[in-house]
């Protein structure tokens, strides 16, 4: 089963959060949701969940629309938003049986869903604590079980990985991969590094457009561009670098200047010679490595 994003629009009073943004994802395929804060994505998310109508456009859910049929779709997707809304006071069985008792799960299946993704997601060892008494890396295990709770094909998680310790973060990423080889799985994150980790596709929103989408191969090695970056102890001006040859240039700080260009070889060295001229005192001419982070900058600098 998959899910198609077309032409999504969204105003929130007079201000378009969303352009007409259109994607799909496939089953056993991790796509990562990529933008910064503020770009659109969790918008996306809760308009795709049936949690928000949108002002244009459609999502359809194995062919249902969800402006249409939007109960129909939730029961198809499994969602964990970005605050995990859960119910503290309950023992982690019993908030999981609530759960699945929303989507008509009952008796003997119900007891046996509830079962399976404790098992699934590492709960069982804590199955005897209420769910206020547990870490926030178990809260977000009990997250995700509820997501699971009803067995969905598509499973849409909004920064599931905020506030975990590193240790919390490796057995979150291994759950994700465990749970995506047999069904839909949209990661909706900011942080390159989680995208890189564990997403095979990449879709990047920016001021509510989509400014790339491909597998994050294709993105990192179609990066054609490079990127320099220039520190010196004394402020720069602008206007020094008129004469030289890039793509673009962005004062980071008042003594570090980004530079976008296609032979960074040539630059480098043209400015070297400038920094000598100027008789500055050089800390690094540095070249940005060529990965997710790097195109993710280019795309959504401006």
């Amino acid at each position: 089963m998959s899910i198609e994003i077309g032409n999504l629009s969204k105003y929130y009073g007079s201000q378009k959060v969303l352009d007409q943004i259109s994607f799909q994802a496939k089953p056993g395929q991790i796509l990562g949701f990529l933008g910064p804060n503020g770009a659109g994505k969790s918008t996306t998310m809760k308009i795709a969940t049936g949690y928000l109508t949108a002002d244009a456009g459609d999502v359809l859910v194995k062919g249902v629309s969800v402006n249409k049929f939007p109960k129909t779709v939730s029961r198809m997707i499994g969602y964990l938003p970005e605050h995990n809304p859960l119910y503290l006071e309950m023992y982690i069985p019993e908030f999981l049986s609530f759960m699945g008792s929303l989507y008509r799960i009952k008796g003997t299946h119900l007891k046996n869903r509830v079962n399976t993704v404790m098992e699934q997601c590492g709960l069982m060892p804590e199955k005897t604590k209420k769910i206020g008494q547990l870490s926030k890396g178990y809260r977000q295990r009990v997250g995700l079980a509820k997501s699971l709770v009803h067995d969905p094909e598509i499973i849409i998680l909004d920064e599931p990985t905020t506030g975990l310790d590193p240790n919390q973060l490796v057995e979150i990423r291994r759950l994700i991969k465990e749970i995506s080889r047999d069904k839909t799985l949209i990661l909706s994150t900011h942080i390159m590094q989680e995208v890189e980790a564990i997403c095979e596709k990449v879709v990047i929103i920016h001021k509510g457009r989509i400014v790339a989408q491909d597998l994050l191969r294709n993105l990192k090695s179609d990066e054609g561009e490079y990127t320099l970056i220039l520190e010196t102890e004394e402020y720069l001006e602008q206007e020094w670098f008129g004469g030289l040859e890039f793509e673009k240039i962005n004062p980071l700080h008042p003594n570090t200047f980004v530079f976008t260009c296609n032979k960074p070889k040539e630059l480098r060295k043209s400015l070297l010679a400038l920094v000598q001229e100027k008789n500055l005192n050089l800390i690094s001419i540095r070249q940005q490595e060529k990965n997710l982070e790097s195109v993710f900058y280019r795309l959504t600098q401006s």
